[in-house]
């Protein structure tokens, strides 16, 4: 089968990704990545994506994608890792809901409380309509960020 993405390295990248491999100070997947380009660049060993994944431990399709990523981004994005294009879960709590929350926290507590529970501060959130739902695991990685709310301690 014919390769959409055909991997041609100039000496200079040449040099350059040999020396990453000999000196191997860089991270483990930057030496994955260098040796698959090697490998495939067909003015050097020129191998099957399925010889290259088995040499290096990968599947195959990681050998596409370096290849791709070289031909369309250049050397240095074929050596990292893919960019997310965006985060995996969309954030609970936007600036304005962050700065609610803290407001909430350092506020005198609920009646019959002598302190803000981060379950209590979740509760209020969605009974505020700040959020749909909100756990209070959120709400304390939200809150540890600031000295406010029950996350902080004087103590240390």
């Amino acid at each position: 089968m014919r390769k959409k993405y055909v991997v041609r390295l100039k000496s200079e990248e040449r040099a350059e990704v040999r020396a990453m491999v000999s000196k191997g100070k860089v991270a483990a997947y930057r030496i994955k990545h260098a040796n698959i380009l090697l490998a495939a660049d067909v003015e050097g060993s020129a191998w099957s994506d399925q010889r290259i994944a088995e040499a290096f431990s990968c599947h195959p399709r990681s050998v596409e994608n370096v290849r791709r990523r070289f031909v369309l981004e250049g050397l240095e994005a074929a050596l990292q890792r893919k960019k997310q294009a965006r985060p995996s879960r969309e954030r609970k709590l936007d600036g304005d809901g962050e700065a609610r929350l803290i407001a909430l926290a350092c506020s005198k507590p609920p009646e019959g409380r002598d302190c803000w529970t981060l379950k209590l501060l979740a509760d209020a959130l969605v009974r505020l309509e700040v959020v749909d739902s909100i756990s209070d695991q959120t709400v304390r990685r939200t809150l540890k960020k600031t000295s406010c709310g029950p996350t902080f301690s004087n103590a240390g």
